[in-house]
C-alpha cells in the first residue's frame, strides 16, 4: 500500500472510530462535547464526586456542572467489557484505551478515556536512525508520543522496509484491542500479553519461535524486561522500545533500568591512577555495552535530542558531564529534521554542563551554602573569564556544598533558574579550584595560552568534522590536554580516539 494511500486509510479510521469512544459517555456529556474540536482532545477524565472533564494539549474544559456519579462510572464500565491485570481496556478495532482508578476495596472512582491515534509522519526527524538498523530507546514524559511513533517505526519497517516486524502489545496499545491488529501498525505482527509479568517471558517467545528481524516493545518498566531486551540485543535483533524516563540521566539513575544503557558499577581505583584522572578512588564506571545503540528523548512532537552513541553518553554522565545530544527539530509539514545550532541547543537545555563557552560574556557562577570570597578568589587565582552573582536567576551554573545538594530551597532555585549544579565536599578553595579546573578545562602544570590554543583547535575541528562528515587530525598534546580533548569531543556528540607514540600521541575525531 503507498504511502499517501495509508495516510488516507488511517486518517479515515482515526475520523471514523472517535464517536466509538464518546459514545461510551452519559448523553448530556456527548452533547457538551459534540460542538467542540476533537482534534486536539487527549482524554475524558471521570472521577466520582467530581466535575467530568475533557482534556486538551494545552487547556481542560469542564463538560458539566453536575459531578459524576456511580451510575455513570457504571455506564461506561458496562459498556466496555472486561478491565485487565493493568485496570486498562479497549474498544475492539480502535486504539482507544479506557483506565480504571479503583479505591482499596477493588471498586472503580475514576475513568480516564484517552484518545488513541495513528498518527502521520511522527517518525520523520528519526527516520533515518530506524533504517540504520541500530537498537533504539525511546524516552519522554507521558503523553509526548511515544507510543504513537512505535506504530509508525511498526508500519514503516514492516511495509516499507519488508522486514519481519513484531509488535509486543502489553496491553493492547500500540495495534489496538481485539484480536485483528489495527491498519497503524501495516503487515507488522501483533503478540499480545495475557498479564503485564508475562511482558519479558513473550519478549523471548517472540525471537524464538517467530524469527523477527526487529522487535517492538512499549513500556520497558521492569529489571526481567530489561534482561529480556539485552538477550533480545545479543541475538541481533533490531530492538525499539520505550522506557520510563524524560531524559538518559534518569535512566543511568534508576538502578532497576540503568541495564538498558549499560549498568553502572563502583570501581576502586589504585592511588596512581586516582590521581592521573583527578578523581576520587571510588568511582561509577558503565558495566556492560548498552542494550540500546541510540538514545530518543522525545521532547515535543516536533522536537527531539538523540544520544547516537549511547555508550559515550553514558560514560560521559558517569564522568560528571553533561552528554552534548543533537537537537532535532521539525515540523508535521516537512520530513527533513532540522538540526540545532550550538546556541540553540544551549538556550534548549541549560541543564547542560558548562565547559567551553561559545560566547564572549563571563561565566556568571552562584554559590550556596559556600564562600563567595572563596570562589571569588579562585576565579582569580585561575584568571578565568567568570564572575559570582548574587542571585542564582542570573547565573549559568550553581556551586553547592555536597552535604545540602538536597536542600529543598537549593532544589527550588535549580527548577526556577534551569541551571546545572556542581558540587564540592568540603567549602574549601582547594575543592573549589579542582571543581573549576574540570569545568574550565584547566590541567595543573599546563601552560594556558596552550589550553587555549586547544580548545580553540579542538572546536575549530569539531566544526569541521560535524559540517563536512570528514575525518580531522589533531596536533600532539600531553596526555592532560588529550583528556580534555576527549571531553569537549564528547560534549559535541562525536567520537575521538588517540593514536600514535608520545611524544607524536594525538587525537582524530570521527563524525558519527
Amino acid at each position: 500500500m503507498k504511502r499517501s494511500v495509508y495516510k488516507d486509510v488511517i486518517a479515515k479510521t482515526h475520523l471514523d472510530d472517535l464517536h466509538l469512544l464518546t459514545k461510551l459517555l452519559p448523553q448530556e456529556l456527548q452533547n457538551s462535547l459534540a460542538p467542540q474540536s476533537h482534534e486536539e482532545l487527549l482524554e475524558i477524565i471521570l472521577d466520582l464526586g467530581r466535575s467530568p472533564q475533557a482534556r486538551y494539549s494545552h487547556a481542560a474544559l469542564n463538560l458539566s456542572n453536575q459531578p459524576v456519579a456511580r451510575e455513570d462510572l457504571n455506564a461506561v464500565v458496562s459498556a466496555v467489557g472486561e478491565f485487565g491485570a493493568d485496570n486498562r481496556a479497549g474498544i475492539e478495532g480502535t486504539l482507544h484505551r479506557i483506565s480504571a482508578i479503583l479505591n482499596r476495596r477493588g471498586e472503580i472512582i475514576g475513568l480516564t478515556l484517552r484518545v488513541g491515534r495513528a498518527v502521520f509522519g511522527t517518525i520523520d526527524l528519526i527516520r533515518d536512525l530506524v533504517e540504520s538498523g541500530k537498537s533504539l530507546l525511546l524516552l519522554g514524559r507521558p503523553g509526548v508520543g511515544k507510543t504513537t511513533k512505535l506504530r509508525e517505526v511498526a508500519r514503516v519497517l514492516a511495509d516499507d522496509f519488508g522486514k519481519r516486524v513484531v509488535v509486543i502489545d502489553t496491553s493492547n496499545e500500540i495495534a489496538g484491542d481485539g484480536d485483528i491488529p489495527h491498519p497503524a501498525i501495516g503487515s507488522a505482527r501483533r503478540m499480545m500479553v495475557p498479564h503485564p509479568d508475562r511482558q519479558h517471558a513473550v519478549m523471548i517467545e517472540a525471537v524464538e519461535n517467530h524469527m523477527p528481524e526487529v522487535i517492538i516493545i512499549d513500556e520497558i518498566g521492569t529489571a526481567t524486561e530489561a534482561m529480556a531486551a539485552r538477550t533480545i540485543a545479543e541475538r541481533g535483533v533490531q530492538l525499539i522500545g520505550t522506557a520510563h524516563g524524560n531524559i538518559l540521566e534518569n535512566l543511568v539513575l534508576n538502578p532497576t533500568l540503568s541495564d538498558l544503557v549499560g549498568g553502572v558499577q563502583t570501581v576502586t581505583l589504585s592511588d596512581e591512577e586516582a590521581r592521573l584522572r583527578g578523581t576520587q578512588k571510588t568511582v561509577s564506571e558503565r558495566k556492560a555495552p548498552p542494550t540500546f545503540d541510540v538514545v530518543v528523548e522525545i521532547v515535543a512532537r516536533d522536537e527531539v535530542v538523540v544520544h547516537s552513541d549511547t555508550a559515550q553518553a553514558v560514560d560521559a554522565i558517569l564522568s560528571g558531564i553533561q552528554p552534548k545530544g543533537v537537537h532535532r527539530r521539525g515540523s508535521t509539514d516537512t520530513a527533513a529534521p532540522a538540526l540545532a545550532t550550538e546556541s540553540d541547543s544551549a538556550r534548549e537545555r541549560p541543564h547542560q554542563a558548562l565547559l567551553v563557552r561559545s560566547d564572549q560574556r563571563p561565566v556568571r557562577i552562584y554559590a550556596y551554602a559556600l564562600s563567595r570570597d572563596s570562589v571569588e578568589r579562585v576565579i582569580r587565582d585561575l584568571h578565568l573569564d567568570a564572575r559570582t552573582v548574587k542571585y542564582p536567576d542570573q547565573a549559568d551554573l550553581v556551586i553547592s556544598l555536597r552535604a545540602r545538594e538536597d536542600d529543598p530551597s537549593l532544589q527550588r532555585i535549580v527548577q526556577a533558574a534551569r541551571v546545572p549544579v556542581h558540587a564540592v565536599k568540603k567549602n574549601s578553595t582547594a575543592q573549589i579550584r579542582q571543581l573549576l579546573r574540570g569545568l574550565f578545562n584547566i590541567a595543573p602544570g599546563d601552560n594556558q595560552d596552550e589550553v587555549g590554543d586547544m580548545v580553540r583547535e579542538t572546536e575549530r575541528a569539531v566544526r569541521q568534522v560535524k559540517a563536512e562528515g570528514v575525518v580531522a587530525e589533531l596536533a600532539p598534546r600531553s596526555a592532560a590536554l588529550r583528556q580534555m580533548q576527549h571531553r569537549i569531543v564528547t560534549r559535541h556528540g562525536l567520537v575521538a580516539e588517540s593514536i600514535g607514540l608520545e611524544p607524536h600521541r594525538h587525537l582524530v575525531i570521527y563524525p558519527v
